[in-house]
């Protein structure tokens, strides 16, 4: 890695136009003395290239389209392959990065050379409530990953050796069933490779939305989740883990209304942590 690597920010998109120029902006404004490109990935709807305009001294804004799988993951890909940055950085179109993120995070790779992937801290707004979300930790290990997903790892705090994920553990994996946790996987897949640094800072300003996408999807909820214990056989050896995500399925079978299906991963949790609770919750709702 040269002293001031270049940085290509993937930042997927759709239907978000004016969220998507204040992202790109946070970007650019970034004062990292490196080049930074940042290449937007519009999925299923129409590039708009003025955002070419916003462009400035050793910041490049590049417009492509997802010619992968459609959806978010196929989006990063695209994006990723597209890329010349000797780093890779992730953003939604709907969060900011909020200033001297990236310098810090290029310096925390560059004092590891062992390390590929850092993440940081967040600053959540959701129904005009603001609050920092930040993990007391300075490297995330597989095994933490397997006991908690920590949602403080948000995917628009990510910066990657480009080298990591062209050659090393990889893209992110567009076969999850509905592309329900791609980011999870993503994480654990990396952590497999190598623990991930963590700064103690909130560093993005990420907006959490009243309606998800899976909020009613509750048969590819059982799915994904089900293709992932099955790829992470680590699981087993984690027995809180393993329960927080097969008491998800669980709930999952009990909302969708198959009860049998319910009471069979409410039984398998419960034998791994009886301390669960999504496994009452979802007897509760079965019940």
């Amino acid at each position: 890695m040269t002293g001031q690597p270049s940085v290509s920010v993937v930042v997927p998109t759709r239907d978000r136009p004016e969220l998507l120029r204040a992202a790109v902006r946070a970007i650019l404004a970034q004062e990292y003395p490196g080049p930074v490109e940042v290449v937007v990935v519009f999925d299923q709807s129409t590039p708009d290239e003025s955002l070419g305009g916003l462009a400035g001294p050793d910041r490049a804004v590049r417009v492509i389209r997802n010619g992968r799988t459609p959806g978010l993951a196929g989006a990063r890909n695209s994006g990723t392959l597209a890329a010349e940055g000797e780093l890779v950085a992730f953003c939604d179109d709907d969060d900011e990065w909020l200033p001297g993120k990236l310098t810090a995070q290029v310096e925390a790779l560059a004092a590891d050379p062992e390390a590929e992937f850092v993440c940081c801290g967040i600053r959540v707004t959701y129904d005009g409530n603001t609050v920092d979300r930040v993990l007391d930790k300075d490297r995330i290990t597989l095994d933490d990953l397997l006991r908690d997903r920590m949602t403080e790892l948000h995917p628009s705090t990510f910066l990657i050796r480009a080298a990591a994920l062209r050659d090393g553990f990889g893209l992110v994996d567009e076969e999850i069933p509905g592309s329900y946790a791609e980011d999870y996987e993503f994480l654990l897949r990396a952590a497999r490779s190598a623990p991930l640094i963590n700064l103690r800072t909130p560093s993005v300003l990420v907006r959490w939305h009243k309606r998800s996408y899976f909020a009613q999807r509750w048969d590819t909820i059982s799915e994904a989740l089900q293709w992932l214990l099955l790829r992470y056989p680590e699981f087993a050896g984690q027995p809180a883990g393993e329960a927080r995500v097969t008491g998800q399925i669980a709930f999952a079978h009990a909302a969708s209304g198959d009860r049998r299906g319910a009471l069979r991963w409410a039984r398998r949790t419960l034998r791994s942590n009886p301390r669960e609770p999504r496994a009452y919750l979802a007897l509760a709702v079965a019940g």
